[in-house]
């Protein structure tokens, strides 16, 4: 019973708890539920028992008293730590601050050093100057004595005839000059310079005399075909002295070209050619010097063989003396140059030292051309011949310069632009003009051209063929294509004036005239359409697109750029665009013109009375309706005018037009116009099938495949009663089904029609043409 009051204690004591749940510190029942589940689950149901609550308040004590003396073992070990930290941070901030008066006392120390020495160093800064400039003026006087060195050296090489020797003391000369190119001695660097060209000048001086001497052994120069046939075998020994000379002066050719680059630094010379070459070899320098006063004397002078408007006379006599000497220089001057090992060829080398002549003489009277229009086109026409010969006769190679980098000048270019148009238009007005403008050169030869070009197209396509040929061997993508917008804008100028002589002749489009204009449009865009496909055009194409040239492009778009880039349009899209509407817009008037006379003669053919024709049982008794004779006399008679004015692709055109057109006429005005009895029908397909279409098959196989209109209307209007009777019913029964959902799908109208021979004409075309048949029952 002891146990009761403990109970009852303990449950008074969980009432109040949960009575007032504050007791437990934060107002939550978790504790309250926490020590519930806690009780039950150490005493389960033995929750009454005394002894098992004695036993878990011992527990209860025991863990207490383990968990306050850990918590003050802890208190107790915290406070030595954090002294002994506090310690160890005073230990270094007192290290710190005795590094810090070392710093100090180190630093002042050195500041008295260093002012201690600054006197010392002074001394030394001027002590190194002085050894320094010593050493330069040792090296100056030591560069200078072995100038000196040299110098003496050649004069003794020189009075002892030793050549080699001399020119490799000048070669040392010539590197020690190249040393001293950036040093600012300027007065050691000049006195290097004057010997090297003095010693330079009496060795170059010494070899030319003597080579000059070999070369008039050899009868050099070789100025003509009969000095040259009458030059003697030379002997070994001239031989072998020309080519000891030749390479004792390519080995001067180090300081020569030193000297000379020196020399043109300084002095005024002539504009350079764009594209630099190296200098000209010392034995053909010397070889060219009789050439040089040769052509300075005849055509630099007062002589009358310099004419400015005979510009061929110095550029033949130039391709001549490059013809002449090419053997000798072959025989006798080229081993010399492979046997020195230097890549250079004589015969290139001599055709350089021309070309300088040339174009000096080229630049200077194309200057004074530039107001006389006759000595300026003559002169044009002389260079590009020039140029052409020397390319592809004397194999001078491409990438050294010619004539062209004058004539690409912008002044010079200019006024070539100008007079190209300036002739063009001048020739075209000359071209129309002319009395056989009109006619074809071949009109008498058959099958010689079917294009049938008028004399005036063929004369202006050629005169754009020769400036493509004049200006196609420019190498300045730029420049041509300048010459490409000028030829665009002569077509459409031509263009232009074909439009105007059309509008003349329009009155009666089947004239001669009008005729030759239409094969003129049609000469000229079938030309421009090959050219699209040209090489050279095609090449200027990727020009147009890689230079962005929006002037020759008209201000295309990205789309047409697209389209040149990818090849699939050309540069003569517009140009060709404008020539196709103009030759649809005359064929078209043609064609008017023709169907009205055509419908004039008709009317009596389309008033006939079908309905009163008797019917036949025999075709070959069976003759041409009397009322359509005119029409296919018409019809005959255009189609040979046609044949004979024409081209053949735009007679082609010409004649399936006419076709397409007369038989949607016939059929709207003449068979949807009237009703046909079985003899009308009858001799309506007669009228076609025997008259009207063999008109044709003169230029076809097939010609009843361009009536497709008439040819179908007369099957259906010639088909026996019973056939006819049974399609209407097929027709208007499918009708039916189309209108009604709802009824049997049978097979298409269509496919009946088909097995007839009608494809173009429609079931409802059909019905309508049943229903003009006279004979037919009504269904």
């Amino acid at each position: 019973m002891a146990t009761v009051p403990a109970v009852e204690s303990f449950r008074h004591s969980v009432r109040d708890m949960d009575q007032d749940p504050d007791c437990f510190g934060d107002g939550s029942g978790t504790q309250l539920d926490y020590g519930l589940g806690f009780l039950e689950q150490e005493f389960g149901s033995e929750l009454m028992s005394l002894e098992a609550v004695s036993e878990l308040l011992e527990k209860m004590k025991t863990e207490t008293a383990l968990v306050e003396e850990q918590v003050l073992s802890v208190c107790s070990s915290v406070p030595p730590k954090i002294s002994a930290s506090l310690s160890a941070a005073e230990e270094v901030r007192c290290s710190l601050e005795d590094v810090l008066q070392r710093e100090q006392s180190v630093s002042s120390q050195l500041q008295q050093h260093l002012q201690g020495t600054r006197q010392l160093m002074d001394d030394l800064g001027q002590t190194f100057n002085h050894v320094d400039s010593m050493e330069k003026s040792m090296k100056y006087l030591k560069c200078l004595h072995y100038i000196g060195e040299l110098s003496a050296s050649v004069q003794q090489f020189l009075m002892t005839n030793g050549v080699w020797e001399a020119i490799k003391a000048v070669e040392s000369m010539a590197a020690l000059d190249s040393g001293l190119n950036q040093s600012g001695c300027s007065h050691l660097v000049e006195f290097l310079r004057k010997t090297l060209c003095f010693w330079h000048n009496i060795i170059k001086e010494q070899l030319s005399s003597d080579f000059e001497n070999a070369l008039t052994q050899l009868h050099w120069p070789i100025v003509s075909t009969t000095s040259q046939s009458a030059t003697p075998p030379a002997g070994q020994e001239v031989s072998s002295h020309v080519e000891e000379l030749v390479t004792q002066l390519l080995a001067l050719q180090t300081s020569d070209d030193l000297i000379s680059q020196r020399a043109s630094a300084s002095g005024q010379g002539q504009p350079s050619p764009p594209l630099q070459a190296p200098p000209l070899c010392l034995p053909i320098q010397i070889m060219l010097q009789p050439l040089k006063k040769r052509f300075r004397y005849h055509f630099c002078g007062n002589r009358q063989t310099n004419s400015l408007s005979k510009p061929e006379w110095y550029l033949t006599q130039v391709l001549i003396w490059m013809r002449n000497s090419s053997p000798f220089l072959m025989e006798k001057i080229q081993p010399a140059l492979d046997q020195a090992g230097v890549a250079i060829s004589a015969q290139v080398e001599l055709c350089r030292g021309l070309m300088s002549l040339v174009q000096e003489k080229v630049a200077s009277d194309a200057s004074r051309m530039l107001y006389d229009d006759v000595l300026f086109c003559h002169l044009v026409e002389e260079v590009l011949q020039f140029e052409k010969e020397l390319r592809s006769n004397y194999s001078y190679p491409a990438v050294l310069p010619g004539l062209f980098h004058i004539l690409l000048e912008d002044a010079v270019l200019q006024k070539w632009l100008s007079m190209e148009k300036k002739m063009a238009v001048e020739k075209m007005d000359a071209m129309l003009s002319a009395e056989g403008a009109w006619t074809s050169q071949y009109k008498d030869i058959s099958d010689m051209d079917e294009l049938n070009a008028p004399e005036c197209a063929e004369t202006f396509m050629t005169l754009l063929q020769v400036i493509t040929e004049r200006y196609q061997a420019l190498p300045s993508p730029a420049a041509q294509l300048k010459f490409l917008e000028l030829q665009k804008e002569l077509v459409d100028d031509f263009r232009i004036r074909l439009t105007q002589v059309m509008k003349e002749e329009s009155r009666f489009p089947l004239g001669a005239r009008y005729c030759a204009i239409l094969n003129a449009v049609n000469y000229i865009s079938t030309i421009l359409r090959d050219w699209g496909d040209n090489v050279f055009f095609l090449q200027l194409q990727q020009a147009v697109v890689s230079l962005g040239e929006q002037e020759v492009l008209g201000g295309l778009g990205i789309m047409e750029m697209g389209r040149l880039a990818s090849l699939e349009g050309s540069l003569f899209d517009g140009l060709l665009s404008l020539l196709d509407r103009l030759k649809g817009e005359m064929l078209g008037r043609l064609l008017d013109f023709l169907m009205r006379d055509i419908v004039e003669k008709a009317r009596p053919y389309c008033q006939e009375r079908w309905l009163s024709v008797p019917s036949q049982q025999d075709q070959s008794t069976m003759s041409l309706s009397s009322s359509a004779c005119p029409m296919m006399l018409c019809v005959r008679d255009r189609l040979s005018g046609l044949h004979q004015s024409l081209s053949c692709p735009l007679f082609q055109l010409a004649w399936q037009g006419l076709a397409d057109r007369l038989d949607k006429f016939l059929y709207r005005d003449v068979i949807l116009s009237n009703h046909f009895s079985d003899g009308g029908a009858a001799q309506l397909q007669f009228d076609m099938s025997r008259n009207l279409f063999p008109l044709f098959g003169h230029h076809c196989r097939r010609p009843e495949n361009f009536f497709k209109h008439v040819k179908e209307a007369c099957i259906i209007l010639c088909l026996s009663v019973g056939s006819a009777v049974l399609l209407k019913s097929v027709l208007k029964q499918s009708d039916q089904d189309n209108k009604d959902w709802e009824g049997p799908k049978d097979s298409p109208p269509e496919s009946t029609l088909n097995e007839l021979g009608v494809y173009c004409l429609s079931p409802c075309d059909v019905l309508i043409l049943l229903n003009l048949r006279a004979s037919l029952p009504e269904i």
